[in-house]
């Protein structure tokens, strides 16, 4: 958790994000002590990926690629707004996808947003017949990680104010 004070954006998070963050590190910390297993560790998943869906509109919002009104609403969906394969006719007005890639001259910052938002957040919430997204402590580690390389990325290459 110190390390995350550490980071240089650890201060552009709004206050509920930042202890969203150490909430998951601490589920990292305790459920790995537990005797008790589980079939499924996406709970301690949960916190972290619920900031970074915060960050992630914060970061739109400051950049210019959503409103104010997008932000504080609850109809904007991120996972509809990164992805690549967006159909064509709602790509102009609703792919944040498509303004990364022009914002940064490529495809990686927005390929590493939606992989992460894909695998961290909509695999870990959603539960879909047929497929197993139940996974274990070692993954949950991973795709906590997985969120703060994002965010550690994100806020280099858009160059956020702090």
């Amino acid at each position: 958790m110190d390390s995350l004070k550490l980071k240089p954006w650890w201060n552009y998070l709004e206050e509920d994000l930042a202890e969203l963050l150490g909430e998951a590190f601490l589920l990292l910390e305790s459920v790995g002590s537990w005797n008790e297993k589980f079939h499924d560790y996406s709970f301690v998943v949960f916190p972290a990926a619920k900031a970074y869906e915060g960050f992630l509109k914060k970061l739109f919002l400051e950049l210019g690629f959503i409103s104010k009104e997008d932000y504080y609403g609850k109809r904007f969906r991120i996972g509809r707004a990164l992805n690549p394969q967006l159909e064509k006719r709602f790509r102009l007005k609703e792919s944040i996808y498509d303004r990364l890639a022009r914002f940064t001259g490529d495809k990686v910052l927005g390929d590493e947003l939606w992989q992460t938002w894909k695998q961290s957040r909509n695999l870990v919430f959603h539960w879909f017949p047929d497929e197993r997204n139940a996974i274990t402590f070692e993954e949950a580690k991973l795709r906590i990680e997985m969120v703060i390389a994002s965010i550690d990325r994100s806020y280099k290459e858009c160059k956020m104010k702090k």
